[in-house]
């Protein structure tokens, strides 16, 4: 039985056989191809007086017409994605600060060591040290933690089998049921 015109077909080989086109996506003329026009318009591309184009498998998957709110000839999806901020689930990090306990020689400290219970280079006078053997001693905040990723897209496709999508240029011609 003869292929109904305009059907796609999947080969394994890489050409298209005689009466096929490639779904490609190219342009053909409405003067030699009316009967194939009449089914596709411009679904798929085209200006609609002198051509029409093909569907155009590349780099996509087939999505069966009437699922969801899709049109017959929509395209959709990316092969990668670079996520937003926006699309990042909202969630938090734990982030622990453990403490040791110290206990300095004496109430007051020299010149040379920290003075007043406070580190010398530490424009934020955060205690550090003290002569209470009980204190515990850690840097109460505030944490960050650093940047992670490259800030480049991620692979967005499922596993795939690579096959020659094909359109009928000659059939029978379809009637509807």
């Amino acid at each position: 039985m003869s292929d109904f015109l305009g059907s796609i077909s999947m080969f394994t080989f890489n050409f298209p056989p005689r009466g096929y086109a490639q779904c490609d996506g190219q342009l053909l003329a409405i003067n030699t191809n009316a009967a194939l026009f009449s089914l596709l318009g411009t679904t798929y591309g085209g200006n609609g007086v002198t051509t029409f184009a093909l569907p155009d498998f590349r780099g996509r998957t087939p999505l069966h017409y009437g699922t969801g709110s899709y049109t017959l000839g929509a395209t959709s999806g990316e092969e990668s994605h670079l996520l937003t901020l926006t699309e990042i689930p909202l969630h938090s990090h734990t982030f622990g600060a453990g403490y040791v306990r110290a206990k300095a020689g004496s109430t007051t400290a020299n010149a040379t060591a920290p003075e007043n219970n406070y580190y010398a280079s530490n424009p934020a006078l955060t205690t550090r040290f003290s002569n209470r053997a009980d204190t515990a001693m850690y840097n109460n905040g505030p944490f960050n933690t650093q940047q992670v990723g490259s800030g480049q897209a991620h692979e967005n496709r499922m596993p795939f089998v690579v096959l020659n999508f094909v359109i009928a240029l000659t059939g029978i011609f379809p009637s509807r049921n």
